[in-house]
């Protein structure tokens, strides 16, 4: 699947008997597409518990828009649709794929604006406000699985960030970056062979290996290897590493 933009032309919407579905999709349905385009309904891709079954639901959630009445989709693949995108990090399918929604299907399913709050956090690369954003809504269940997994793969990121940016940051402050409380987030890094001082509170990462920040669907790699940051103030620390996310991004 390549993750360039698609741009969706009319001509391709309305030619949606063109679009192929990938073999052996995983939908809940019966009757093929016909029956469903007659009962006024798309099928609804069944969730995917990896990284290969995310990226084959997002084929076939693009397929089932391409190939929907009139190139409007139903809530829940625009849903499912929209949340893959965020999950893959991949911002300019998710804008476009955002402002294509009709505006009544927005205002009439409240979980499109949510999942869409989501993508503002990560747009304005706001960590804290991505985790607390997505815990503080109930997604469907067709949902949830992909806001859960895009929740773990930030919280992964923010990991892997803070051990390039930082020699030592406040634990206080790293928590709130990874979404976690104080004393499981120090747990976490412990575990993964960091340091962290209680007289301080500070936490000490561990410099990663090359590649590392390689993060599952979100495909950071670092542009080169940086120098060590000194500790700064405390209430510079998450600006300083969200300017540090947006270096290494552009």
């Amino acid at each position: 699947m390549t993750t360039h933009l698609r741009m969706r032309t009319e001509s391709q919407l309305l030619t949606s008997s063109r679009a192929r579905r990938p073999e052996g999709q995983l939908v809940l349905w019966s009757g093929g597409v016909a029956a469903a385009r007659a009962a006024g309904k798309m099928p609804v891709a069944v969730m995917a518990d990896n990284a290969f079954s995310f990226r084959k639901l997002l084929d076939q959630c693009e397929n089932q828009e391409l190939e929907a009445p009139g190139g409007i989709a139903t809530p829940p693949v625009y849903g499912q649709l929209l949340a893959l995108y965020l999950l893959q990090n991949d911002m300019n399918n998710a804008r476009y794929l955002w402002k294509r929604i009709p505006p009544a299907i927005k205002s009439a399913n409240s979980e499109l604006g949510g999942i869409w709050s989501v993508g503002q956090r990560i747009w304005q690369r706001d960590f804290p406000g991505i985790y607390t954003t997505i815990n503080a809504h109930q997604w469907s269940e067709t949902v949830q699985p992909i806001m859960e997994a895009l929740r773990d793969a930030t919280r992964r990121r923010a990991f892997a960030l803070v051990s390039q940016a930082y020699t030592s940051i406040i634990a206080d402050d790293f928590a709130a970056f990874v979404g976690l409380p104080v004393e499981e987030a120090v747990k976490g890094v412990l575990e993964q062979g960091w340091q962290a001082d209680s007289t301080t509170r500070m936490v000490l990462p561990r410099k990663p290996a090359p590649g590392a920040l390689d993060v599952s669907l979100n495909r950071f790699i670092p542009l080169s290897e940086p120098a060590p940051v000194p500790p700064i103030p405390n209430e510079q620390q998450l600006a300083r590493l969200t300017d540090y996310v947006a270096f290494l991004e552009n």
